[in-house]
């Protein structure tokens, strides 16, 4: 038995057999944990308080002003493009676990397998999507989320609701602040370790959040925005889903989920 389950096997599964080896992986994490939970400390300070509020309000509503036209075509382009529904809407996990609905535009077709289930994203993006993936241009409604108070412009990427269950007790207290547009990567190297990285990153920023923080992240956003192979991996949407913790306590993917898992189908 080969030492993962093989992305050919894990695609023939059921959502019913996933669900049932995702339900394993948590059961697992939580007996690793044993009921502790290590403890995350956020800032007090003035700007977490109020600043950052402030300045989110302020680029949001100017930004929203700015894209308005741009907003106007992409409208016109999805609608052309797939159809109805034009926009995307998902309960996504915000401050202190509150769920809030995300809004995008569309990029993705409704294209299901034969039993039914939906295709990986990799497979259901058009090409318009590809292109507005690699220029940012399906974040622009996110504004709107950012003007609410839901999201903030620097923040953990909000997560779909169900992956709540599947935080270990230290990368759940992500949530601790509002989820953003981005959290761009402090160390390069954690942008190589997968859901790991990105988690291990996302608790760095809430116990070192301050003014001078977002500042340098929101460098790294732009950055980020302007480069050619970070926006075409965007684009590509073929980071595979979080399942939960391995054996070595690591958060993983879909492409790394040890053989042995297959027992509990």
């Amino acid at each position: 038995m080969d030492e993962y389950i093989s992305k050919e096997t894990w695609q023939q599964l059921s959502a019913e057999e996933k669900q049932k080896i995702v339900e394993a992986v948590a059961r697992v994490r939580r007996e690793r944990e044993n009921g502790e939970t290590p403890k995350v400390s956020l800032p007090k300070s003035l700007y977490v308080r109020y600043g950052k509020r402030i300045l989110d309000i302020m680029i949001s509503g100017a930004a929203l002003l700015v894209t308005l036209p741009i907003n106007a075509g992409i409208l016109v382009i999805t609608y052309f493009d797939v159809g109805k529904p034009i926009l995307f809407k998902q309960e996504r996990v915000g401050r202190n676990e509150k769920t809030f609905f995300l809004c995008k535009f569309r990029n993705m077709t409704n294209a299901t397998n034969e039993r039914g289930e939906l295709l990986p994203p990799s497979e259901r993006v058009t090409k318009w999507g590809q292109f507005v993936r690699k220029t940012s241009l399906d974040e622009l409604l996110n504004f709107w989320s950012i003007l609410k108070g839901d999201m903030s412009v620097i923040g953990p990427r909000p997560m779909p609701i169900k992956y709540l269950e599947r935080f270990s007790a230290r990368h759940r207290q992500r949530h601790l602040v509002r989820p953003g547009l981005e959290c761009p990567f402090h160390e390069e190297h954690l942008g190589s370790e997968g859901w790991q990285g990105r988690f291990e990153n996302d608790i760095w920023y809430v116990e070192n959040i301050s003014f001078g923080t977002d500042l340098r992240m929101a460098w790294l956003l732009v950055k980020k925005v302007f480069s050619r192979a970070e926006r075409s991996e965007s684009a590509s949407g073929s980071t595979g889903e979080f399942i939960g913790y391995g054996p070595d306590g690591n958060a993983m993917d879909e492409n790394t989920i040890p053989a042995e898992y297959l027992k509990e189908l």
